[in-house]
């Protein structure tokens, strides 16, 4: 490098998209009567959902981010822990690739 050359800026990553968490293509959540609860249905596998858990996965729809499902809970459940379990719930799902 020359005296007169201007110094390079180093290169700076796009800041990543917020998450938008949705169910996976081959996951149906149906509310079940008989039950009285919620189910996560797949190709030979269904999973009875706390209703907790289908609340926060009806507003798993690809459009909210994590901090806009945080934000809707928390108008019904305004003491609970929700930055904490949301995404430890969330996480969990998603490793069992039932969540994209």
């Amino acid at each position: 490098m020359t005296a007169d050359a201007a110094p390079v800026a180093p290169a700076v990553a796009a800041p990543a998209e917020p998450w938008r968490p949705a169910l996976a293509r081959f996951v149906l959540l149906r509310y079940d009567r008989v039950r009285d609860a919620e189910l996560l249905l797949m190709p030979e596998r269904a999973v009875l959902l706390s209703r907790e858990g289908g609340r926060i996965l009806r507003l798993c729809d690809g459009r909210r981010t994590l901090t806009g499902i945080i934000a809707e809970l928390a108008r019904t459940y305004p003491d609970a822990p929700l930055d904490k379990d949301v995404p430890d719930f969330l996480t969990r799902i998603r490793t069992e690739g039932w969540l994209r």
